[in-house]
């Protein structure tokens, strides 16, 4: 009899979990976590910006400020589905509340042949590496050989392959605020 008692409670205590998750309406500063089962490499944790939007590879910009998860979760799916052969698998699920004060964000911009160029808020201390990761990596016209960094006045030509293989090309690699990638496009024989 009291393993029954436990059972229920503990059915109970879960069902009320999952209807407070599902009442909960997403704020800036939030983190979620977002799988995709069909494309591991579309896993990720995004902080809900200020402006309430997050950045997802393949779907661009979603608002998630002052929606459920499960709004957020239908709106990534939608915009994913032209991406494959029939509509993704996609769990959101928050992993953290309100981190927003305690993260410093800095915009940075890519511009060119990137797969998501625009304007960026990342996190303070993010590689160029862990940056090229945020765009989605290259379009397949991209000149990987050339990639221009701008910071203020100055413009560092490097080489995408270097730094695979862990090069250590300057110690300019950490994006700063107001930084510029340029992806190149390749050209006729490069």
């Amino acid at each position: 009899m009291s393993r029954i008692i436990v059972f229920l409670v503990t059915l109970l205590l879960s069902a009320t979990t999952l209807t407070a998750q599902e009442q909960y309406r997403l704020q800036p500063g939030d983190a979620l976590r977002i799988e995709v089962l069909e494309d591991g490499s579309l896993n990720r944790q995004e902080f809900i910006l200020p402006d309430g939007r997050i950045n997802v590879p393949l779907a661009g910009s979603i608002l998630a400020g002052g929606r459920t998860v499960s709004q957020v979760q239908a709106s990534i799916i939608s915009a994913l589905a032209p991406n494959f052969a029939a509509p993704p698998t996609v769990f959101v699920s928050v992993v953290g509340l309100g981190g927003q004060e305690n993260l410093e964000l800095i915009s940075v911009y890519v511009a060119g042949e990137a797969n998501a160029p625009g304007k960026r808020r990342i996190e303070e201390g993010t590689t160029l590496l862990q940056f090229l990761g945020e765009v989605g990596g290259f379009s397949r016209f991209a000149a990987t050989k050339r990639l221009q960094l701008r910071r203020g006045q100055q413009i560092f030509i490097i080489n995408y392959r270097d730094i695979e293989r862990g090069a250590q090309i300057r110690n300019n690699l950490i994006m700063q605020e107001g930084d510029t990638l340029i992806v190149p496009q390749r050209r006729l024989f490069e």
